[in-house]
């Protein structure tokens, strides 16, 4: 098939290129000339395991192109999928100016021609953005057309494989020539028997903002259940082995933390929150999980001021991981910058790795801490360890570089990485969530 992708950020470019390497010819469009530079110049522009080879496979056998004449592609093309930021408004609400504006450009273009085209929203939109769509669409003189929502459900850090065997694929539309050239496109990735689940559009909207909050729910409830454990002096992780045995709770995100973070979970719980309200059916429990998950940053700060006694000030701290969680580049309502930020106003310096994340982190926080180059020269002289991200490579460190590198043992874990009675026997003044804290020789 001939698709046009508009957009090239996290999941245009993953969708471009997974759509690509199924034998299809796929043009994407951005606006962004740096970014098409790259892109054209075989350089990938983020970061996901696994798709710089199949970018590049694709890239230079053809059927892979990336372009900034949107009417060219977009008369090229027999569907065209919309993968266009939907950031949260001030108010809590999506931002569709970006669908909007695309939308009307495309009007404009396939008035001139009477050529089928089906237009197909991947962006997080809420519901009636399909009708919106439509709507303008419509008005432009534009017949022989169709609107369709197909919603991602991406996992960063495993984008590639959640595209190319996913679990279920989600489509939208009422329009019988839509959801069936959607199947046809879709088919070759579901050829393991998962499900294609068709259903109307304004269903398929909200799907996808009931799938992300509902996991952020899921996140939430553990990450309070930890500070009850806490002051109950409960173990949070032998919790979550006894919850998750229950078939029908199962073990996925039931790890505490310090709270949800990236690109979506943030955004499209207040832009669910935001869609409710305006339908007068207020989802009471979703404003209570927003909350919980700000405040939960805030509760693993204030275990570092009390360990401190409230003497911030001078104190140097080494900081592992930023990204908002591991296998991603991606600095989007990560807990670790507000946290950070805090600290730095408290007088803390900071000096901080990531594996793959800290150009990105420079956006957030600026030249306010020192990137360091390894996990363990960022320990130079630190007062204590504080980790954000649980990246593979911090969970197995070598605990004596660790004593001979900080000024006291002490760790400050938000992802609890460790076994607590293996800090204890290693003598670490240890703080993780939901579990009880050990006391070294500080």
């Amino acid at each position: 098939m001939n698709i046009a992708v508009i957009g090239t950020g996290y999941v245009g470019l993953v969708s471009g290129t997974c759509f690509a390497e199924m034998g299809n010819d796929v043009i994407c469009v951005d606006n962004d000339k740096n970014k098409l530079e790259k892109l054209n110049s075989n350089h990938i522009t983020i970061y996901e395991p696994g798709l710089e080879v199949i970018y590049s496979r694709n890239f230079k056998n053809g059927r892979l192109r990336f372009t900034d004449d949107l009417k060219a592609a977009a008369l090229s093309s027999d569907m065209i999928f919309l993968c266009l930021p939907t950031p949260q408004d001030e108010d809590g609400s999506a931002d569709l100016s970006h669908v909007m504006n695309i939308t009307g450009k495309l009007g404009d273009i396939l008035c001139q021609i009477d050529d089928f085209k089906l237009i197909i929203n991947k962006s997080t939109a809420p519901v009636g953005t399909g009708e919106k769509i439509f709507g303008i669409l419509t008005a432009k003189g534009i017949k022989n057309f169709a609107v369709a929502s197909n919603p991602e459900f991406l996992r960063e850090g495993f984008a590639v494989e959640d595209f190319m065997k996913p679990d279920r694929i989600v489509i939208g539309s009422d329009s019988d020539k839509a959801l069936k050239m959607l199947r046809d496109l879709y088919e070759p990735f579901v050829a393991l028997g998962n499900s294609i689940i068709e259903m109307d559009i304004r269903s398929a909207e909200v799907t996808k903002y009931a799938a992300n909050s509902f996991l952020a729910t899921k996140i939430t409830f553990m990450n309070d259940l930890a500070n009850f454990c806490e002051k109950a002096e409960a173990d949070i992780d032998l919790v979550r082995l006894g919850m998750g045995s229950d078939t029908r709770i199962g073990h996925k995100f039931l790890f505490p933390g310090i709270g949800y973070g990236g690109s979506c979970f943030p955004k499209d719980v207040n832009a669910l929150i935001k869609t409710s309200v305006d339908f007068d059916a207020k989802l009471v429990l979703l404003a209570e999980v927003d909350r919980i998950n700000q405040e939960q940053r805030a509760r693993f700060f204030i275990k570092i001021y009390n360990h401190f006694n409230g003497e911030l000030k001078g104190k140097k701290l080494a900081v592992w991981g930023l990204a908002f969680k591991p296998d991603t580049d991606d600095m989007r309502e990560a807990p670790s910058v507000t946290v950070i930020k805090r600290l730095v106003s408290e007088g803390v310096s900071i000096s901080a790795y990531d594996p793959v994340a800290s150009e990105n982190a420079r956006f957030y926080l600026d030249d306010t801490i020192i990137y360091s180059p390894d996990k363990y020269s960022a320990l130079d002289g630190a007062d204590a360890l504080v980790i954000f991200t649980e990246w593979g490579e911090f969970r197995k460190p070598d605990f004596t570089v660790l004593k001979s590198k900080l000024n006291s043992p002490l760790i400050f874990d938000g992802r609890n990485m460790y076994e607590v009675k293996e800090m204890q026997k290693l003598g670490f003044s240890y703080y993780s969530i939901g579990r009880k804290t050990t006391k070294g020789n500080n």
